[in-house]
């Protein structure tokens, strides 16, 4: 796992905001809930343990290594398609836990 993923991924599970290198950042809204964020596409919400994911429209190997990132999310590519945790995933949001 990429260092800028472990450091994001850290932030977004103890809500602290922060940016990660050029393209990944954390932000804590006021309602507690935080949010991940890659090239400025939300990507994942934590909102109160709750995590939702999405690729926003973006099956790169950079959204990939970030969401790999997240406790739960596994994502394996195949034939140019993408499952998540075993199962074949259209990239749209999916509540993990």
């Amino acid at each position: 796992m990429k260092i800028v993923t472990q450091n994001s991924i850290n932030a977004f599970y103890n809500n602290a905001k922060g940016k990660f290198g050029s393209n990944t950042e954390v932000v804590v809204q006021d309602n507690g809930a935080t949010l991940l964020y890659l090239f400025g596409n939300l990507i994942a919400v934590n909102d109160n343990g709750k995590i939702k994911i999405t690729d926003a429209g973006w099956d790169s190997n950079t959204t990939k290594e970030r969401l790999n990132g997240l406790r739960g999310v596994h994502i394996q590519q195949k034939n140019f398609e993408w499952y998540l945790n075993g199962e074949k995933w259209n990239g749209s949001w999916k509540q993990i836990n």
